[in-house]
C-alpha cells in the first residue's frame, strides 16, 4: 500500500478543464483529452462552465464574439485547473478579423474554440480531417494560455493559420523551439 501512495504523490492534482458549450461527439473530447495529456501533460476534466454564449451575439454579424466569452469563462474557471478549454460550434470573431478558429488569453487561463468553419472544404464522411482540424486547434489556443506565440514554422501546431488550408498544413506537434518554450512555462507553473 505504501508503494501506491508514493507513486502518486508524483501525479499533479490540477488538471486542463474542457468546458463544451454545446452538446458535442464524445469522440472529440475523448481525442482532445488525449492531446492535452499527451501534449501539456496535465489530465482533462470535462465540466460545462457556461450554459450558452448568447450574451457575446453580435447580432449584426451574426457571429459571437470570442474576446467575452473569454472574460466570463476565465471568471467561472476552478482555482485548481491549470487552464481551461471552451469548444463551442457557434460561429466567433474578434472586431478585426471576419472570424477567428478561437481565441486565448496569452500566458492567461481561457481559450476557445470553435468548429463552425473547421467542417469548411469537407465532404461528409471525412471525420478524421475534421477531427484533426480540432484537435489542432486546441493544443494551438492551449499554447497561447501556456504563453507561446505564433510561429513562423508552417508545420508547428503555433503557427499562425489565416485559412483553413493553412489549419490543414500544420502538424498537432511543436516545432523544438516551442517545446523548449512551453517546457519552459510547465516548470514555471510548477514552481508557484
Amino acid at each position: 500500500m505504501l508503494d501506491k501512495i508514493k507513486t502518486f504523490s508524483f501525479f499533479k492534482p490540477e488538471s486542463i478543464i474542457i468546458a463544451p458549450i454545446d452538446n458535442l461527439e464524445p469522440e472529440i473530447i475523448g481525442l482532445i483529452s488525449q492531446a492535452i495529456q499527451d501534449t501539456f501533460g496535465y489530465g482533462a476534466e470535462i465540466k460545462p462552465l457556461l450554459p450558452d454564449v448568447a450574451f457575446a451575439l453580435d447580432p449584426n454579424r451574426d457571429q459571437y464574439y470570442s474576446t467575452l466569452i473569454l472574460e466570463k469563462l476565465a471568471a467561472a474557471a476552478s482555482d485548481q485547473a491549470v487552464k481551461v478549454l471552451a469548444i463551442t460550434r457557434v460561429d466567433l470573431f474578434i472586431p478585426i478579423l471576419t472570424h477567428v478558429y478561437g481565441e486565448a488569453q496569452i500566458g492567461g487561463k481561457a481559450c476557445i474554440i470553435s468548429t463552425c468553419r473547421l467542417k469548411e472544404g469537407l465532404g461528409s464522411g471525412v471525420l478524421a480531417s475534421f477531427n484533426q482540424r480540432v484537435v489542432k486547434e486546441a493544443i494551438h489556443e492551449l499554447g497561447h494560455t501556456f504563453n507561446l506565440r505564433h510561429c513562423p514554422d508552417q508545420t508547428c501546431c503555433m503557427h499562425y493559420c489565416r485559412s483553413i488550408k493553412d489549419v490543414d498544413r500544420k502538424s498537432e506537434q511543436f516545432c523544438r523551439y516551442c517545446k523548449i518554450l512551453l517546457g519552459d512555462e510547465i516548470k514555471r507553473l510548477a514552481k508557484k
